[in-house]
């Protein structure tokens, strides 16, 4: 789950880079900095960004150091947590296999300081636990509001709608069906979408179609919706793919949206292979996936391979209120895309750390040396998202300076342009402990610990540095800061904890 780090005699060098995600349908502003960052890209390709810091005049002279890098794809999921909510509100824990840490920390608002222009920020900080040597450092991008977007480019969205059997269940086809009805009154006249739907087989309801003058149609068509058979998810999203590329346009974001309880039982079953058989529609044009999970019974681990490979994201909505944040508030504004293939490589210094492990992103891992490989899948993300990584750091004892640098990696998404932007964290930045920490950061700490928690009763998986004694005293971390940020998600989240400690074996 996680990535040790040993430590070597010979002085090694700092480099520092991490890569982003996400695409976007509009011109990215570039920076100075990430002119320099597309300079670097062209004399040193294939290699680990170098570090921006005291130690450029002695670069030559060090060896660098793959065991202290840490690259991977970045994810703006948060399908984990929403589900583990719905199986603690159900009266069960859920299954240790379905908990990726990092969808649980990004599941909260943060306060990271956002980019003038089209790209990201990148914040580092961190504070010492409790455990000795033993720090939590917080790796935070974040791109420029959603406010902030201006016109966006019109959107071309192809539903893809599970009819099968199962989505009979209140709750699942039902709240589709309540969700699309109020997206479409939400979108302008000039986006478009298509309808399919599919149980045992795959039919193309209604083709790509514009909304100026034909909401009515459309709306027919979603209320029309009725249950069938079995669950052919490939058909669907074969199909769902054959009529994006058909209803294409040009200068809009086309993205396909499946919404399913991914309980794919008839045709082709594996994520892989599903995603070979639309590889050309999918890479050539440019279409990004969507996943929409519902059901007290879902597929988890498919419709996340489903998302990661298909260049996309996922969510999970268990009733009304969800499904009309994501479908009538978060889909509509985020249709414009900021930025494609995004990773993150975060570079520590041999110097003064020991050893540390990335906090999930179990299957978001990238080679070190494939970090500025464009070709190399990353992240989409689109305006107003943040995206944070958390890191357990072991520091070598009265270790003093440079800890890590972090290094975002994005392509503009019209232009295919390389950009970079970095940000550094040296050890008297470290807060003296976590209470001390901003109370955002606090919350990411919690969120980590209530994941890693969870997923702790699989004993292949090691508990973070300086965790509380269980869920009791977690759930009290979280009241408190749900009093401090006077945020509901908070409360929430201190209520999910207050149920597993209900439930616990």
């Amino acid at each position: 789950m996680m990535e040790r780090f040993r430590t070597r005699k010979a002085l090694l060098a700092l480099t520092a880079a991490s890569g982003l995600l996400l695409t976007a349908c509009g011109g990215s502003a570039d920076t100075g900095e990430s002119s320099k960052a597309a300079d670097r890209h062209d004399r040193s390709a294939g290699r680990p960004a170098p570090a921006q810091s005291q130690y450029a005049d002695e670069r030559d002279d060090r060896r660098e150091d793959p065991d202290h890098l840490s690259t991977f794809a970045l994810d703006v999921d948060t399908a984990s947590y929403d589900y583990a909510r719905r199986a603690l509100a159900d009266g069960r824990l859920p299954d240790p296999s379905t908990i990726r840490p990092e969808e649980f920390v990004n599941s909260f608002r943060q306060d990271y300081e956002r980019p003038d222009g089209d790209g990201f920020s990148v914040t580092v900080d961190g504070a010492r636990t409790g455990e000795e040597d033993w720090s939590l450092i917080r790796v935070g991008l974040a791109t420029r509001t959603a406010e902030r977007t201006g016109e966006r480019p019109p959107a071309a969205l192809t539903f893809v709608i599970d009819v099968s059997g199962s989505m009979a269940e209140p709750g699942r086809l039902d709240l589709a069906q309540e969700s699309l009805a109020v997206m479409t009154d939400r979108l302008r006249d000039d986006d478009s979408v298509a309808l399919v739907t599919f149980s045992d087989e795959a039919e193309t309801v209604m083709p790509m179609t514009r909304l100026d003058g034909h909401r009515d149609e459309i709306q027919d068509a979603i209320s029309d919706l009725d249950t069938q058979d079995s669950t052919n998810l490939a058909a669907g999203v074969e199909t769902g793919y054959e009529t994006a590329v058909e209803g294409l346009r040009e200068g809009a974001t086309n993205r396909v949206v499946l919404v399913s309880d991914a309980l794919a039982n008839t045709g082709d079953t594996d994520a892989e292979s599903i995603l070979e058989r639309i590889s050309g529609e999918r890479r050539e044009h440019g279409i990004t996936l969507f996943g929409v999970g519902v059901g007290s019974d879902y597929g988890d681990a498919l419709m996340e391979k489903l998302a990661d490979r298909g260049d996309g994201h996922t969510v999970y909505v268990s009733d009304s209120e969800e499904a009309r944040t994501v479908f009538s508030e978060q889909l509509p504004r985020n249709v414009d895309l900021t930025a494609r293939d995004a990773k993150a490589q975060v570079a520590f210094d041999p110097e003064t750390v020991e050893e540390f492990r990335l906090v999930g992103y179990d299957n978001r891992r990238v080679a070190d040396g494939d970090f500025r490989d464009d070709r190399v899948d990353g992240g989409e993300v689109g305006p107003g998202h943040t995206v944070t990584a958390l890191y357990a750091v072991r520091t070598k004892p009265g270790a003093e300076g440079h800890l890590a640098t972090a290094t975002v990696r994005w392509l503009d998404p019209g232009t295919r342009d390389p950009h970079e932007e970095t940000g550094d964290l040296e050890t008297d930045a470290l807060r003296d402990s976590l209470r001390a920490a901003p109370s955002r950061f606090q919350v990411t700490a919690v969120a980590a610990y209530f994941a890693d928690a969870l997923r702790s009763r699989d004993d292949n998986h090691h508990r973070i540095p300086g965790a509380p004694a269980g869920f009791a005293e977690l759930a009290e971390q979280a009241r408190a800061l749900s009093d401090i940020t006077e945020d509901g998600a908070v409360r929430e989240l201190a209520r999910a904890i207050e149920q597993a400690d209900q439930r616990r074996d």
